[in-house]
């Protein structure tokens, strides 16, 4: 669907719906962890093309378990495998709800600010003529006081 105006609302029940849903997915996964980057870094990566070839290993270690060493854990294989299939997918929809949510606020918040731009022209206009505005206007600018008193690069030319 093409972004034309995003009108809508979400209701504090809404809202409060949706932060249960997401703590029972959160409850639901109680095994997830958080790695430190350098943990990351030194993790073994399994992307989508190495699903064919874990699927692959999993099916061969299958069919030939005599040559695994007794120490190896099969069943742990097996689980790892799994998880990982089935967090793959809770990732996927996960990402695009993200994405969707993301937009969302891009848009809407791009709506607002607008919106905020006209007021503040309309205040800054009103406040030359119309009394107890003049101290509105300061505040609604005090937005941009940061953006003039930033030095301006010189672009320069080689």
């Amino acid at each position: 669907m093409a972004y034309q105006n995003v009108t809508a609302t979400l209701s504090e029940a809404d809202l409060q719906e949706i932060k249960a849903a997401l703590q029972t997915i959160q409850k639901k996964l109680p095994f997830l962890i958080t790695l430190s980057n350098e943990e990351r870094r030194k993790l073994v990566k399994m992307g989508d093309k190495s699903l064919a070839f874990v699927n692959n290993s999993l099916t061969a270690a299958q069919s030939n378990r005599d040559i695994l060493p007794p120490s190896f854990d099969l069943e742990e294989f097996v689980r790892d495998y799994q998880l990982a299939n089935s967090l793959t997918e809770v990732l996927l929809r996960l990402r695009q709800l993200t994405e969707q949510v993301d937009d969302t606020l891009l848009a809407v918040g791009s709506e607002a600010m607008s919106s905020s731009l006209t007021v503040y022209d309309y205040v800054k206009t009103a406040a030359k003529k119309t009394p107890g505005l003049k101290t509105l206007a300061e505040q609604l600018g005090e937005r941009f006081k940061a953006i003039k008193n930033k030095p301006v690069k010189a672009n320069c030319v080689s």
